[in-house]
């Protein structure tokens, strides 16, 4: 195992090394390129748990088959519980990664001692426009804006709002996530009292997703009180916009490097609808990014996030978040290639990928192995087959059930099973059908795990990911490997 570089400066102690520090790293930028590009790519799977994950594989590649995930060298576990909560929502998860400090459910990359909520639990929002009081906490440095400062590309590409949760957790700071108004003002280089961070100096270079809708008026349809249209303001900044896949294909980093794609008003629809949206996929966003970033001689840092996984498993519709996460992966392999075309063995790159927190799927037991999933093969999306001989399982009524399920969700049937129609693979294999779940919740109300989640490496210092790790400890990992 090769030892991680020590901290060599104070402001990296107190941001990289601490762990919880309520201080800002104010290093400057520079302007003149290193010998060597740095890059490091970020994946984050939103509520991508070690059984979605396995459930993935089976579905895309059959019981022995592999992922590009399963292929990464270097692998650890990573504890996700938030400061004030056993079981993490993706704000504080995600801005751990991203800041080395643990911080409160709802809050975006501020100090420890911020509150998402006021003392008579109110949430400091009015709709989606922020109340946070200056008092209430500090932003602490993100490791987007540390490779800012030192003149290295930044992109944040997601199939999400790109002023969802785990995008806004690199670039922006605010007490409460659901603040988009003004998590979408914090991107757009204008003086800081128009809500710019200037932290971000001339801005991220690459912002590709959905969430136009925090960046229009309310004028045109958009949900923005303030009356600002962020997309012409970034255009006057020198932005290029793509609205559609067609205009991100035809963009072309000569004479920009400066991108920014809004594709729908709210998130970006399922990888399982996606044909015909005019939607790009996960894969052709990252790809366009990084040709994009490599423009840039001091290198990259880019973070990706394969978004609705998590929000097809609050719906409990299984194939909508196995689906999503293979788009994810296949938007892993896409990245690989793409830069091993400038940094064949990876010796300046570093690549991440992992969860920000888990979720109730589980995968019962005991299943005939099923191979992969066909449109005339459910697999691992079918009914429980008992692999002694291959009959229907059924529960203590003597109903069949799924081999896929939620330990909490909408599909909760009222009473003794034996009073309802029993479950058909046509049924459960549907793209809109919910699984059952043992605890009935409302409707996408599924909630998060609170399990440790995987993390995979490869590349430069790849080697230092190892064990059970905190979130928290990532961000020094990835400042450490990369020496950032």
């Amino acid at each position: 195992m090769k030892k991680l570089l020590l901290c060599s400066t104070i402001s990296i102690l107190l941001t990289a090394c601490g762990g919880s520090s309520n201080h800002s790293v104010t290093t400057e930028p520079t302007t003149t390129p290193t010998t060597k590009p740095k890059n490091v790519l970020f994946f984050l799977g939103d509520g991508m748990g070690i059984t979605t994950l396995t459930a993935a594989r089976i579905y895309s590649a059959g019981e022995d088959g592999s992922l590009t995930i399963d292929t990464f060298p270097e692998t650890a576990f990573v504890k996700t519980y938030s400061n004030d909560a056993q079981v993490t929502d993706s704000a504080p998860s995600m801005s751990a990664y991203m800041t080395g400090v643990k911080m409160n459910n709802e809050v975006i990359s501020m100090s420890q001692d911020t509150k998402a909520f006021d003392d008579k639990g109110a949430a400091y929002l009015k709709v989606t426009d922020s109340l946070c009081p200056s008092t209430n906490g500090k932003p602490v440095t993100t490791l987007l804006e540390i490779a800012k400062s030192k003149g290295i590309a930044t992109g944040v590409v997601t199939t999400t709002r790109v002023t969802h949760a785990t995008p806004a957790a690199t670039y922006s700071h605010i007490c409460h996530r659901d603040a988009e108004n003004s998590i979408a003002a914090q991107l757009v280089p204008a003086a800081t009292d128009k809500g710019f961070n200037d932290k971000l100096l001339d801005g991220v270079d690459v912002v590709l997703g959905g969430g136009r809708q925090f960046f229009q008026p309310t004028s045109v349809g958009g949900k923005r009180t303030d009356g600002r249209d962020l997309i012409a303001e970034m255009k006057a900044k020198g932005y290029t916009y793509a609205s559609n896949q067609t205009e991100l294909n035809a963009f072309t980093p000569n004479g920009t490097n400066k991108l920014l794609g809004l594709f729908h008003a709210s998130h970006m629809n399922y990888d399982l609808v996606r044909s015909g949206t005019g939607e790009p996929s996960l894969s052709e966003m990252t790809v366009k990014a990084i040709q994009t970033l490599k423009k840039n001689p001091n290198g990259m840092f880019l973070m990706v996030e394969g978004g609705r996984i998590d929000h097809a498993l609050h719906e409990t519709t299984a194939i909508k978040a196995l689906q999503d996460t293979i788009a994810f992966d296949d938007a892993i392999k896409a990245a690989i290639t793409e830069i091993k075309k400038t940094d064949p063995n990876l010796e300046n790159t570093l690549i991440v990928v992992t969860a920000d927190h888990d979720h109730t799927l589980v995968l019962n037991g005991y299943a005939a192995r099923t191979g992969k999933t066909s449109v005339n093969n459910p697999g691992v999306l079918g009914l429980l087959k008992n692999y002694t001989d291959g009959s229907i399982a059924k529960d203590a009524d003597g109903m069949p059930f799924s081999i896929i399920g939620f330990g909490n969700g909408e599909n909760r049937v009222a009473g003794d099973r034996k009073n309802f129609p029993a479950l058909t693979d046509t049924q459960v294999f549907a793209d809109s059908y919910h699984q059952e779940a043992a605890i009935p919740v409302a409707a996408g109300s599924e909630t998060h795990g609170g399990t440790n989640v995987f993390l995979g490496a490869m590349g430069k210092n790849a080697d230092s990911f190892a064990g059970v790790i905190d979130n928290t400890k990532v961000f020094t990992l990835i400042r450490s490997a990369i020496d950032l």
